[in-house]
């Protein structure tokens, strides 16, 4: 995409979106107002409830900001967040090289792709007691469990992303006579980015599901294992702060990642808007 083109492309989108009032702070305000409503009908259904499984929702946010208050419940929710943030980190890198590996040089990939669709299909759950039965009950088992399961979507995506401009890339790296390091960050790694994005999305749902698994799974750290020794004590408030506090991760995870994904592919994203507008 010359500079012209990336002009013109921008000046279409903010026309675009001056025409139409402006979609983003629509999708922002309904990202905003889905989570309120959700814990509005869920204040309403629950008030006043006598199940002991279903307190009200006013009973878990009193028991949840007491919770805040002690350092043992901030250290479970410290490790989470950061187990998950290094693993995704790992599984990114990994992914990455690995994919770029395999989707530019064919006869590596031959070899290579049988085991990783082997190793695909098995549940990424179905990990955890394996890697504890080999490794222990340590963070090292944690992190690696998360990271081996997350690491697939990115590496199968970089795959198919390398392959599918593979054609534009060869004609682009004759004509610019470019070196094999400029080839791989000025074109191919570019042309792959919006597969690769997608992957990452994929994976960081991954590893946020293996992450509360392996830490319910004969872990005494992390807010997995504290939501599950809770409900093993029948202390059910705190068993329900635990699960919305994990669902705050995720969804907060969720957003930081997209609002990331639409920055890095602004380029991506104006030129489909273009092709919509024309």
């Amino acid at each position: 995409m010359t500079l012209t083109t990336s002009i013109q492309t921008r000046a279409r989108v903010r026309r675009s979106r001056s025409q139409s009032g402006s979609p983003r702070w629509i999708l922002v305000g309904a990202e905003i107002a889905v989570p309120v409503v959700l814990l509005a009908a869920w204040w309403l259904a629950s008030a006043g409830s006598t199940n002991t499984f279903f307190p009200p929702l006013q009973t878990i946010l009193t028991r949840l900001g007491q919770l805040l208050q002690t350092p043992a419940f901030l250290g479970s929710v410290a490790s989470s967040v950061g187990n998950l943030a290094l693993s995704f980190v790992l599984a990114t890198l990994i992914g990455v090289i690995l994919g770029c590996a395999l989707g530019l040089v064919r006869p590596l990939s031959w070899f290579a792709e049988p085991a990783i669709h082997f190793f695909r299909a098995i549940p990424p759950v179905a990990l955890v007691p394996i890697f504890v039965s080999l490794i222990g009950f340590g963070n090292e088992t944690r992190v690696l469990s998360i990271t081996l399961a997350a690491v697939f979507p990115i590496l199968i995506s970089t795959i198919d992303g390398i392959r599918a401009g593979e054609p534009t890339m060869e004609m682009v790296t004759r004509v610019y006579r470019l070196t094999p390091a400029e080839r791989l960050f000025q074109v191919v790694l570019p042309a792959a980015g919006p597969r690769i994005l997608s992957g990452m999305q994929v994976s960081l749902i991954t590893a946020f599901v293996v992450m509360i698994a392996s830490e319910m799974l004969g872990s005494s750290t992390g807010l997995g294992a504290a939501t599950l020794l809770a409900q093993q004590s029948f202390a059910i408030p705190d068993m329900w702060a635990g699960i919305l506090v994990l669902g705050i991760i995720g969804y907060a995870a969720t957003a930081v990642f997209t609002l990331f994904r639409r920055r890095v592919l602004r380029w991506y994203i104006a030129s489909q808007q273009q092709e919509k507008n024309s």
